[in-house]
């Protein structure tokens, strides 16, 4: 059967979602890989002038990191206890004493808010919804309207599996990419991808390496070829954007901000995941998307991983008990890092940190992204236990 027709009577028998495996993210590779890099259209984003929101943002190489060991109550995660440890990241943060000023910092009532979760673990692992409703709540009591918070992420079918729907957070808008309709079909009645609408073909990555997928994973790609589209939920939808990451492992590396923020934005993944992950990491968040919109970055710790990321394996989901925060996606990344590698030495599954798990971090750091040098960051560490 030819493609197209495939994709017809997948989307006449309403069985597309069945048929389509998700396609899990591949982990960083170990090593920084010698052979020589492809090309990419980096220079494009270089030459792009910076704005006043642009990365690492008000508070460069700053990260406020927020403990809590009474945050997960009878096995799920208190929303009462992360609204306080969000709170006290925001004000050690910014240095204000009232929070309403603390967000206003950040985001006003004028602003279309884009707050992007990592739903990839569903119910296991992902962004928590004591975390996701915490930060809603805060921007309500600073005055923004819930009907300009926007929950997205690259695949609806991850919204739809960690349960991020209007149920659980009504009045706030939902959207994805890769998105298909009320019977599971990515694929309209005239035989296009639903996700064709969300995707920005004037803005995108270029790499010279051919994405080329079969029936199955190409709705969880949109397109092939070598230029990877931002969504239009960055381009044209909204005009701020709050990053909610979860603090885990991919490989010897992590997956939080700059991971969650890079390959959660473009299309056309697959083809990236070899030789350049750590480039894309980097690459993809100094393009005006994401360099220019992402205003604040509150990684959840509250749960996590060490091992096996970024999908959710339930033998390595660990209590981090955690929340970290600061505008510069590179310094909260390192100190992400840092809880991983030591909970990975913890469980002996490394030694020591291993060459090239930071590639991505430093790259950032070339490209003026935030600060990844430890000695350079101003750590503000609090303990809430009670």
């Amino acid at each position: 059967m030819k493609r197209r027709n495939f994709f017809r009577s997948i989307a006449a028998s309403g069985v597309g979602a069945v048929l389509s495996p998700v396609v899990k993210a591949a982990p960083a590779p170990t090593v920084t890989q010698t052979r020589k890099k492809p090309e990419t259209n980096i220079a494009t984003a270089k030459a792009i002038p910076r704005t006043i929101n642009s990365m690492p943002g008000k508070y460069p190489g700053k990260v406020v990191k927020v403990t809590n060991p009474d945050c997960i109550v009878d096995g799920k995660p208190s929303e009462t206890v992360a609204y306080e440890m969000i709170k006290q990241c925001l004000l050690h943060l910014t240095g204000e004493t009232d929070l309403k000023k603390a967000w206003r910092q950040f985001v006003g009532p004028e602003d279309i808010i884009g707050l992007k979760v990592n739903p990839i673990g569903g119910r296991l692992l992902s962004t928590t919804h004591a975390v996701t409703k915490s930060v809603v709540r805060q921007l309500e009591e600073a005055g923004i309207s819930r009907s300009k918070i926007v929950i997205w992420d690259r695949r609806q079918e991850g919204l739809d599996d960690a349960d991020f729907n209007a149920t659980n957070y009504p009045g706030v808008q939902f959207m994805s990419t890769e998105c298909y309709d009320e019977n599971k079909s990515y694929i309209s009645p005239e035989g296009r991808f639903y996700s064709e609408e969300w995707i920005d073909k004037e803005q995108f990555y270029y790499a010279d390496v051919e994405g080329e997928y079969d029936a199955y994973t190409l709705p969880y790609m949109v397109n092939g070829g070598k230029n990877s589209y931002f969504t239009k939920i960055c381009t044209e939808k909204v005009t701020k954007i709050i990053n909610l990451p979860v603090v885990k492992n991919a490989g010897t590396s992590v997956t939080i901000c700059m991971k969650n923020l890079a390959f959660g934005a473009i299309t056309n993944t697959g083809r990236l995941h070899q030789d350049l992950w750590h480039d894309t990491c980097a690459h993809a968040c100094a393009f005006p998307p994401l360099r220019d919109k992402v205003v604040l970055n509150i990684a959840d710790g509250l749960y996590g991983c060490f091992d096996g990321g970024p999908a959710a394996n339930p033998q390595f989901i660990c209590r981090y008990n955690t929340i970290l925060a600061g505008t510069d996606p590179v310094a909260v990344d390192r100190i992400g890092y840092d809880i991983v590698l030591a909970k990975r030495i913890e469980e002996g599954i490394q030694r020591e940190e291993r060459p090239g798990s930071r590639t991505f971090m430093e790259m950032a750091e070339e490209l003026q992204l935030g600060i990844e040098k430890r000695d350079k960051i101003e750590l503000i560490d609090l303990n809430l236990n009670s």
